[in-house]
This record gives structure tokens, sequence and C-alpha cells, in this order.
């Protein structure tokens, strides 16, 4: 299983607990393609299954083992729309076009759905989402926002009072919230794994511990160069969110990586009052934490954030003092594993897509709405590739601010973000 290490710290529960988790040679050598994809998680698999299964040749590398970046270690909530709320997206570019992104993104849902039954994939799903609210100062806007979806045609959402709150969650930490009956939670490892199977059966090539050490356009083709070798292709298509480093300085600028931690408790037992219902849940806070329970009843709980790519000594500390403040009855509750994860986040919290070079495309900055998006975004790249519709079109179109501060950009969002972090308190 994997290791600790900067990049992937921590064994975690869904490692722990799938069946069987295939490993795969690195690269070696000159080889020659149609597209090169970097990075192995759902957006890269997602589009190298799609591609490969209309024809198109496909190498697929990954700097560590696959699983072992975010699509692999992530909390599992889908989410319902864009990572902004429409309300967010109407007041910047109107309601038309914050309608399209929003239908866009819900897209992801029936695709998602209808890619894993076709592919013989069961990735664990359960349904239902709660976002809470920590501050009764928010709660207005939390309603407000259920009556807003309605006009965006989204009827799944009801307004929960403290007292439904505290019931459907088995704590009386937070004030009221939203639950969504339109969206859910998943194993996101069992689904990475099956897309890799299923991107494996159609033809793509994949290679697993291979760096790449550049990207560039040469003579009308790009060229990624790695450690042992070279691969060209016509196209390629970077798929490494938060773990791209500074491979290429565009989307370095406009996405950067956060750290979060996750904690698996030991099974509560059958008479747990914690999340009767199975729902996954978020809350309010800039600093989010979200948890959910696994079908053997433990309970999964994440947040925590450190900014860059560095890595506390001290995760389940971190990880056991948030879930005390939700849940003071389990604070001695024995961990069975603690793990991190990278999240790419921009500036606007919407996902960056651009062709930062001739043929070459950036996708990514999902900004911890990937489990949704990432998988479908993959297939929206084939479908540019392949000549059909370019719904990545929406995204391209929007803009993504660069992140102020040059090289010292993680210094200086290390302290913007812990102040925001400390408005939490107030």
């Amino acid at each position: 299983m994997a290791g600790f290490d900067f990049m992937s710290p921590g064994r975690s529960w869904y490692g722990a607990s799938v069946d069987a988790w295939p490993r795969y040679p690195a690269h070696h050598g000159d080889m020659k393609c149609d597209v090169v994809i970097i990075g192995g998680g759902f957006t890269g698999f997602s589009a190298a299954c799609h591609l490969a299964r209309a024809g198109v040749d496909v190498i697929l590398i990954d700097e560590r083992r696959f699983g072992d970046g975010a699509s692999g270690r992530n909390g599992g909530q889908l989410g319902t729309g864009q990572r902004q709320w429409v309300e967010a997206l109407e007041k910047d570019c109107g309601f038309e076009r914050a309608k399209a992104l929003f239908d866009l993104a819900e897209s992801a849902k029936p695709y998602l759905f209808d890619f894993a039954r076709t592919s013989g994939i069961d990735m664990d799903y359960r349904p239902g989402h709660m976002s809470v609210v920590h501050k009764t100062r928010y709660l207005s806007s939390y309603r407000a926002h259920v009556e807003t979806m309605v006009r965006y045609g989204y009827s799944r959402l009801s307004f929960m009072e403290r007292e439904e709150t505290a019931e459907r969650l088995g704590s009386v930490r937070y004030s009221g919230g939203i639950r969504d009956m339109g969206t859910g939670h998943i194993h996101p490892l069992k689904l990475l794994i099956g897309t890799m199977h299923a991107a494996e059966r159609a033809g793509a090539r994949l290679f697993e511990k291979t760096r790449a050490l550049s990207v560039n356009r040469q003579n009308g083709v790009a060229v990624v160069r790695t450690a042992c070798g070279t691969i060209t292709a016509g196209r390629a298509l970077l798929a490494t969110n938060g773990y791209g480093g500074n491979l290429e300085p565009v989307a370095a600028a406009r996405v950067l990586p956060i750290r979060s931690f996750i904690g698996a408790t030991e099974p509560l037992g059958q008479y747990s009052p914690v999340l009767p219902g199975g729902e996954s849940v978020d809350d309010s806070r800039f600093v989010v934490r979200y948890f959910r329970k696994t079908p053997d009843n433990r309970l999964l709980f994440g947040g925590s954030e450190t900014y860059g790519n560095t890595t506390p000594g001290n995760m389940e500390e971190r990880v056991r003092d948030q879930l005390r403040d939700v849940y003071p009855d389990l604070a001695d509750v024995r961990f069975t594993h603690i793990w991190g994860g990278t999240v790419g986040i921009t500036v606007q919290r919407l996902p960056f897509v651009c062709e930062v070079k001739p043929g070459i495309v950036y996708c990514g900055g999902y900004s911890g709405h990937g489990v949704m998006l990432s998988h479908f975004f993959g297939r929206l790249y084939a479908e540019s590739v392949l000549g059909g519709s370019d719904r990545l079109q929406y995204m391209k179109e929007l803009k993504i601010s660069r992140f102020p501060g040059g090289i010292l950009r993680s210094p200086l969002l290390f302290v913007a973000m812990t102040w925001f972090s400390l408005l939490d308190k107030i």
C-alpha cells in the first residue's frame, strides 16, 4: 500500500478496503502516440478511457502510484452544480451564463452513474448530502438558497431547522442547514480503479512512477520528457490538478495546492446516533469540515488544511480536535487510518481549463468539487479531441485569476488563509 511521504501522507482506509489495487510499469524509452496524458486521477483516466474506446492511441503517465493522488484519497462527496453557488455566479456573469454553468456541472451526475454502470464499477454510491451552518448569521442565505435553486430548475433541496439538523447529524453543533437528496457520496478509489481497468481494456498504455520533467510544443507536436525517455504526441492533456508543481507555469500561477486530512474511525456500532440516514456532510467554515459514514459504519472525518506541499507530523491530533468539536462523545474514538491528499484550488473556486500552448490543454483546479466534476471533464476533453461538441468551451471562457505573490504566493496565501480560518471562530 501507499507509504508515508510528502505527496501521499498516511495509509488510507480506501486503500485498505479494496480487494485489488493494480500496479503498472514505469515508462522507459522513446514513444509516440496520438494523445499523451499527464496525471492518473479521475480526469486523466476518464479522458484516456473515452479516447481509447474511440480508437485513439493514448499514453498516460503519473509521478506516483495510480490512486495515490487526490482522486484515490478524497472525501468521496459528489456535491451539486459548480463549487460556487449560483448566487455568486449570477452576480458575476448574469442568470443565463450562471444557468449554463450550473447545468453543465449537473450533467456530471447522470454521466458518472452511467459510466459506472456500463463499465461494471461498484463505487459504493449512497444518496444524500447535507450542508450545515456553524454560525446563525449564515442561516438566512442558506434558507434563500433553497428557493433560488428552484429557479434554476433544481428542487431536490430542503432547508433544515436546528432540531432536524441535530437529529440527522447526531450532533447539536450546527444551527441548521440544507439537505440535498439529488446527490450523495462514493468510494473514490473503487471508481478510480474501475476506470483504470476500463482504460486499459480499451487499449490505453499506462505508466506509473513516471515523472514528467517538461512538456513543450516542438515542431508541431507535444513532447513530454521523463527521466527515462520522451513521449511525442499530437496533443497533450495536463490533468495534474494540485500535483503539477511548476511543470506548466500558466497553470501553476492559477492553481494552488492545499493539503487536507481525513481520519477513519473504528466501526461505531449498530446503535450509534451519528448520521442515521447515511448522508455525507460539509459545513460553512472557510476551512471546511466534511464527514460521512462508510458501509461498515466507520466515520470518515476530514478537514484541517495546510497550504502548499507541507505535511504536519500531528495529523491525528489535528483531525481529532475537529471531530471532538462536532461529536464530543467520540473524543476518544480510535482511528484506524489517518491520511492526507492535495486539492487544487483557484481564486474563483471554479475549474481552470486552458489551452496553455497549442495542442496542450490543462484541466484542473476543481477546488474541492472534483469528485463530481473531474471524471466528467475527462469525458468533455475526449469529446473536444474527437470532434464532437466542445462543452469544455464554457469553462475555457472563464477568467481565472492568478494567485498574487509570484514565488512568495505560498507564504502570502498561508497568512491570508490563516486569517480567514480565524473568522470561522468569530
